[in-house]
């Protein structure tokens, strides 16, 4: 069974169904104003007939002889019935929604910011007194990475804070490329310390060995108070990792920390015990990985400064819900979704009758341009109105 497409291209509506069976006030003035009320969707039927069932979908995983083919159709059966449910939802759910989920999340995710902050402080002096102690450098990688932790957790802070009371006469758009911003240099300061640490690597290679330095417990231990720490904030961060951008980038952070810490521990330990080159080279790999890491983490905060588009199961959900709107609107012309930060800017097209009166025009426009501003992940959304679709692609600059 196929997915419905809804691409964002020139769409068709079918007319409205009769909307003579209205039972309440408020869906007779939505009904005199041209909005549809929920029963007269006329796609809503054959939407939720798509959906499949969870035993369905389990019985195609556990195929036995086509085992790897029935995890993709079960994934894509699964993706699909989330995809129908959200269209299925109004635009009054979804923002309902978003609020509940919202203030449910509230309090996780000061814990996720406050705590990391915390812990982040503590763990720099202790993997400070560790690295110094020990004269091990993959502890020193280790410390290094600790003590930039928090000095990039006031910055991250600082750039959410300021996103949330920006002043809207300096910055119209909002500050949301604010809360980027804050991401990049967060990830910058931690990648930069590491092309430092490589240097030092290299050098002590280069140099040979100096002699046994002995396995120094104290920092192994206080180095496995760190590892310990950061998994927990790790396990309890990736819960939340998808409800704010700045707890997003604290999980990455966690993660890293925890390969760090306890791949420090592992070639500080062997360096000791082993091989002399063990502890430089552990350094070196450890410095490398965390440039790679924080370079995918930069690479995906500068698609969203620069505008990548968003999702096309959104696109789809706010072309739906345009589409569904109201019976004065024809046709939807064109539709565009892109980041601005984390947020997304909505670029909509509506087609109307051309004798539509000037005030319809407006007021209908103007009211879906209010409710989709309301979605999540919504920071702002222009709704402009025409009454054929021969001409150009809107708002494009041509060559």
């Amino acid at each position: 069974m196929d997915s419905i497409p809804l691409e964002p291209t020139t769409t068709h509506i079918p007319p409205p169904l009769d909307a003579a069976t209205t039972s309440t006030a408020s869906n007779e003035s939505d009904s005199a104003n041209g909005a549809f009320t929920e029963a007269e969707d006329p796609l809503q039927q054959l939407l939720a007939s798509r959906l499949q069932s969870q035993d369905h979908i389990q019985n195609l995983r556990q195929r036995k002889n086509r085992r790897k083919e029935g995890k993709i159709i079960s994934e894509f059966y699964e993706k699909q019935n989330k995809q129908i449910e959200a269209l299925l939802m109004t635009m009054d759910e979804h923002i309902e929604s978003a609020q509940e989920e919202e203030d449910t999340n509230r309090l996780a995710i000061k814990i996720a910011i406050y705590g990391s902050l915390v812990a982040n402080c503590i763990l720099a002096i202790l993997q400070i007194y560790a690295a110094v102690a020990s004269l091990s450098l993959s502890f020193f990688a280790t410390a290094i990475d600790a003590v930039f932790d928090p000095l990039a957790n006031f910055v991250l802070h600082y750039c959410h804070r300021k996103a949330l009371t920006v002043d809207h006469r300096r910055y119209p758009s909002g500050g949301s490329r604010l809360e980027t911003i804050g991401d990049i240099v967060y990830a910058s300061a931690m990648g930069s310390v590491s092309v430092v640490l490589i240097a030092f690597a290299v050098q002590e290679l280069v140099k040979g060995d100096t002699g046994p330095k002995g396995l120094h417990i104290p920092s192994i231990v206080v180095v496995g108070i760190a590892f310990l720490t950061k998994l927990f904030l790790f396990i309890y961060c990736f819960s939340i990792r998808s409800k704010n951008s700045q707890v997003r980038v604290l999980w990455e952070d966690h993660r890293n920390d925890v390969f760090i810490n306890g791949f420090g521990i592992l070639t500080s330990s062997a360096g000791a015990k082993l091989r002399w080159w063990i502890d430089p080279l552990g350094a070196l790999l450890i410095s490398l990985a965390l440039i790679i890491l924080w370079g995918r983490t930069l690479y995906r905060q500068f698609l969203l400064l620069a505008g990548v588009a968003a999702p096309i199961e959104f696109q789809q959900l706010v072309i739906y819900k345009a589409m569904m709107y109201a019976d004065g609107i024809k046709q939807i012309d064109s539709c565009t979704v892109y980041h601005a930060g984390p947020d997304y800017i909505v670029e909509l097209d509506i087609v109307m009758d051309a004798d539509t009166p000037l005030w319809k025009a407006h007021d209908l426009s103007q009211a879906l341009q209010d409710k989709i501003e309301q979605l999540p992940n919504v920071g702002r959304a222009f709704v402009h109105v025409d009454h054929e679709i021969s001409h150009k692609p809107e708002h494009r600059k041509l060559k």
